[in-house]
Protein backbone atom coordinates (compact mmCIF):
# COMPACT_ATOMS: atom_id res chain seq x y z
CA UNK A 1 0.00 0.00 0.00
CA UNK A 2 2.87 2.31 1.43
CA UNK A 3 4.87 1.91 -2.07
CA UNK A 4 1.53 2.20 -4.64
CA UNK A 5 1.34 5.38 -2.55
CA UNK A 6 4.54 6.74 -3.01
CA UNK A 7 4.97 5.27 -6.36
CA UNK A 8 1.92 7.73 -7.56
CA UNK A 9 3.09 10.96 -5.51
CA UNK A 10 6.28 10.54 -6.60
CA UNK A 11 5.48 10.14 -10.40
CA UNK A 12 3.24 13.65 -9.88
CA UNK A 13 6.62 15.08 -8.31
CA UNK A 14 8.61 14.10 -11.21
CA UNK A 15 6.19 15.14 -13.83
CA UNK A 16 5.92 18.45 -12.35
CA UNK A 17 9.50 19.44 -11.75
CA UNK A 18 10.62 17.92 -15.48
CA UNK A 19 7.51 16.27 -17.17
CA UNK A 20 9.47 15.05 -20.30
CA UNK A 21 10.12 11.37 -19.88
CA UNK A 22 9.92 8.56 -22.20
CA UNK A 23 10.38 5.07 -21.65
CA UNK A 24 11.33 2.47 -24.31
CA UNK A 25 11.03 -1.16 -24.86
CA UNK A 26 8.92 -2.08 -22.11
CA UNK A 27 7.63 -5.18 -24.44
CA UNK A 28 11.08 -6.44 -23.71
CA UNK A 29 10.00 -6.90 -19.46
CA UNK A 30 9.20 -10.16 -18.53
CA UNK A 31 6.24 -11.72 -16.82
CA UNK A 32 6.81 -12.51 -13.17
CA UNK A 33 9.94 -11.14 -11.62
CA UNK A 34 13.35 -10.17 -12.66
CA UNK A 35 16.07 -7.91 -11.91
CA UNK A 36 16.91 -4.87 -13.61
CA UNK A 37 20.57 -3.74 -13.82
CA UNK A 38 21.86 -0.60 -15.23
CA UNK A 39 25.07 1.74 -14.67
CA UNK A 40 24.31 3.84 -11.26
CA UNK A 41 24.24 7.17 -13.19
CA UNK A 42 22.56 9.57 -10.62
CA UNK A 43 21.06 9.37 -7.19
CA UNK A 44 17.71 9.12 -8.54
CA UNK A 45 17.80 7.04 -11.70
CA UNK A 46 16.34 4.10 -9.75
CA UNK A 47 13.04 6.58 -9.01
CA UNK A 48 12.87 6.77 -13.25
CA UNK A 49 13.76 2.81 -13.33
CA UNK A 50 10.88 2.16 -11.04
CA UNK A 51 8.35 4.50 -12.62
CA UNK A 52 9.35 3.00 -16.67
CA UNK A 53 8.36 -0.66 -14.86
CA UNK A 54 5.26 0.13 -13.32
CA UNK A 55 3.29 -1.36 -12.73
CA UNK A 56 5.63 -3.89 -11.64
CA UNK A 57 6.52 -3.25 -7.47
CA UNK A 58 10.96 -3.54 -6.86
CA UNK A 59 12.90 -3.73 -3.90
CA UNK A 60 16.47 -2.70 -3.87
CA UNK A 61 19.66 -1.97 -1.93
CA UNK A 62 20.25 0.72 0.29
CA UNK A 63 23.61 1.18 2.19
CA UNK A 64 23.20 0.93 5.66
CA UNK A 65 24.10 4.17 6.33
CA UNK A 66 20.67 5.67 4.99
CA UNK A 67 18.72 3.38 8.05
CA UNK A 68 20.29 5.56 10.92
CA UNK A 69 18.28 8.42 10.63
CA UNK A 70 14.51 6.80 12.23
CA UNK A 71 12.61 8.47 9.72
CA UNK A 72 14.61 7.77 6.54
CA UNK A 73 14.44 4.38 7.48
CA UNK A 74 11.04 3.95 7.79
CA UNK A 75 10.57 4.90 4.20
CA UNK A 76 13.21 2.76 3.18
CA UNK A 77 11.33 0.01 4.85
CA UNK A 78 8.08 0.60 3.66
CA UNK A 79 9.29 1.57 0.03
CA UNK A 80 10.88 -1.93 0.13
CA UNK A 81 14.50 -1.34 0.53
CA UNK A 82 17.22 -3.61 2.66
CA UNK A 83 20.28 -2.59 3.96
CA UNK A 84 23.47 -4.00 2.84
CA UNK A 85 27.33 -2.73 4.20
CA UNK A 86 29.21 -2.44 1.35
CA UNK A 87 32.38 -2.88 2.91
CA UNK A 88 31.52 -5.67 4.37
CA UNK A 89 28.81 -7.04 2.32
CA UNK A 90 28.21 -10.73 3.65
CA UNK A 91 26.44 -13.63 2.70
CA UNK A 92 22.88 -11.65 3.43
CA UNK A 93 23.83 -9.02 0.23
CA UNK A 94 23.10 -12.07 -1.81
CA UNK A 95 20.32 -13.91 0.40
CA UNK A 96 18.21 -11.20 1.28
CA UNK A 97 17.18 -9.87 -2.42
CA UNK A 98 17.18 -13.88 -3.52
CA UNK A 99 14.51 -14.50 -0.66
CA UNK A 100 12.35 -11.38 -2.00
CA UNK A 101 12.81 -12.77 -5.45
CA UNK A 102 11.74 -16.43 -4.89
CA UNK A 103 8.90 -15.45 -2.08
CA UNK A 104 7.30 -12.61 -3.14
CA UNK A 105 5.69 -10.69 -6.07
CA UNK A 106 8.78 -8.00 -6.36
CA UNK A 107 11.27 -7.36 -8.92
CA UNK A 108 14.87 -5.96 -8.29
CA UNK A 109 16.61 -3.18 -8.97
CA UNK A 110 20.22 -3.55 -9.22
CA UNK A 111 23.35 -1.58 -9.93
CA UNK A 112 26.31 -4.02 -10.74
CA UNK A 113 28.89 -1.44 -10.74
CA UNK A 114 27.76 -0.91 -7.01
CA UNK A 115 28.02 3.28 -6.79
CA UNK A 116 27.37 6.53 -9.54
CA UNK A 117 31.45 6.97 -9.40
CA UNK A 118 32.81 3.25 -10.71
CA UNK A 119 32.12 1.91 -13.89
CA UNK A 120 33.56 -2.06 -12.94
CA UNK A 121 30.97 -4.78 -13.00
CA UNK A 122 31.02 -6.89 -10.28
CA UNK A 123 29.56 -10.87 -10.45
CA UNK A 124 26.74 -10.34 -7.65
CA UNK A 125 24.21 -9.54 -10.17
CA UNK A 126 24.54 -12.84 -11.92
CA UNK A 127 24.42 -15.09 -8.99
CA UNK A 128 21.71 -13.66 -7.48
CA UNK A 129 20.09 -14.03 -10.74
CA UNK A 130 21.10 -17.63 -11.28
CA UNK A 131 20.32 -18.78 -7.81
CA UNK A 132 16.65 -17.29 -7.70
CA UNK A 133 16.32 -18.32 -11.16
CA UNK A 134 14.88 -14.70 -12.50
CA UNK A 135 16.62 -12.90 -16.05
CA UNK A 136 18.56 -9.69 -15.78
CA UNK A 137 17.09 -7.13 -17.83
CA UNK A 138 19.34 -4.42 -18.66
CA UNK A 139 18.32 -1.00 -18.63
CA UNK A 140 20.24 2.18 -18.96
CA UNK A 141 18.93 5.74 -18.01
CA UNK A 142 19.95 9.08 -20.17
CA UNK A 143 18.98 12.78 -18.75
CA UNK A 144 19.77 15.23 -16.70
CA UNK A 145 22.44 13.92 -13.95
CA UNK A 146 21.90 16.29 -10.83
CA UNK A 147 18.70 17.58 -9.20
CA UNK A 148 18.90 21.03 -10.41
CA UNK A 149 19.13 19.95 -14.57
CA UNK A 150 15.68 18.23 -14.14
CA UNK A 151 14.29 21.35 -13.59
CA UNK A 152 15.71 22.48 -17.12
CA UNK A 153 13.19 19.54 -18.60
CA UNK A 154 15.57 18.15 -20.34
CA UNK A 155 14.25 14.75 -22.15
CA UNK A 156 14.59 11.78 -19.66
CA UNK A 157 15.15 8.32 -21.55
CA UNK A 158 15.09 4.67 -19.74
CA UNK A 159 15.18 1.69 -22.46
CA UNK A 160 15.15 -1.71 -21.62
CA UNK A 161 17.15 -4.15 -22.91
CA UNK A 162 16.09 -8.06 -23.60
CA UNK A 163 16.53 -10.18 -20.91
CA UNK A 164 19.38 -12.38 -19.88
CA UNK A 165 19.14 -15.54 -18.98
CA UNK A 166 21.44 -18.05 -16.58
CA UNK A 167 20.91 -21.58 -16.49
CA UNK A 168 20.37 -22.65 -12.67
CA UNK A 169 22.94 -26.04 -13.70
CA UNK A 170 25.55 -23.82 -15.30
CA UNK A 171 28.88 -23.55 -12.70
CA UNK A 172 29.38 -19.94 -12.20
CA UNK A 173 33.06 -19.78 -13.12
CA UNK A 174 35.11 -16.78 -12.44
CA UNK A 175 35.26 -16.79 -16.39
CA UNK A 176 31.52 -17.38 -16.97
CA UNK A 177 30.72 -14.67 -14.68
CA UNK A 178 33.21 -12.31 -16.24
CA UNK A 179 30.95 -13.26 -19.94
CA UNK A 180 27.83 -12.65 -18.20
CA UNK A 181 29.24 -9.05 -17.31
CA UNK A 182 30.47 -8.48 -20.87
CA UNK A 183 26.79 -9.11 -22.50
CA UNK A 184 25.50 -7.23 -19.65
CA UNK A 185 28.11 -4.42 -20.50
CA UNK A 186 27.68 -5.16 -24.50
CA UNK A 187 23.70 -4.19 -23.85
CA UNK A 188 24.43 -1.24 -22.19
CA UNK A 189 26.29 0.18 -25.04
CA UNK A 190 23.75 -0.64 -26.95
CA UNK A 191 20.88 0.65 -25.79
CA UNK A 192 22.79 3.36 -24.96
CA UNK A 193 23.29 3.98 -28.69
CA UNK A 194 20.15 3.48 -29.51
CA UNK A 195 18.64 6.12 -27.51
CA UNK A 196 21.24 8.26 -28.56
CA UNK A 197 24.58 7.58 -30.65
CA UNK A 198 26.50 10.39 -29.77
CA UNK A 199 25.81 9.87 -25.51
CA UNK A 200 29.06 10.11 -23.41
CA UNK A 201 28.64 9.47 -19.65
CA UNK A 202 30.26 12.40 -17.54
CA UNK A 203 30.47 11.29 -13.84
CA UNK A 204 29.14 14.64 -12.58
CA UNK A 205 31.11 14.58 -9.43
CA UNK A 206 34.18 14.13 -10.79
CA UNK A 207 33.06 17.81 -12.81
CA UNK A 208 32.54 19.44 -10.08
CA UNK A 209 36.14 18.47 -7.71
CA UNK A 210 37.89 19.23 -11.10
CA UNK A 211 36.37 22.89 -10.73
CA UNK A 212 37.15 23.24 -7.41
Amino acid sequence: MFYSFMRVLVRILVFIINGNARYEHKDRLPKGNYILVGPHRTWFDPIYFALAASPKKFSFMAKKELFKNPILRWVLLHANAFSVDRDNPGPSAIKKPVRILRKSDLSLILFPSGTRHSTQLKSGAALIAQLSGVPLVPTVYQGPLTFKQLFTRKRITVAFGEPITIDRKQKLTEDFQKQVEKEMQSAFDALDYGVNPDFKYVDVSEKEDSSK
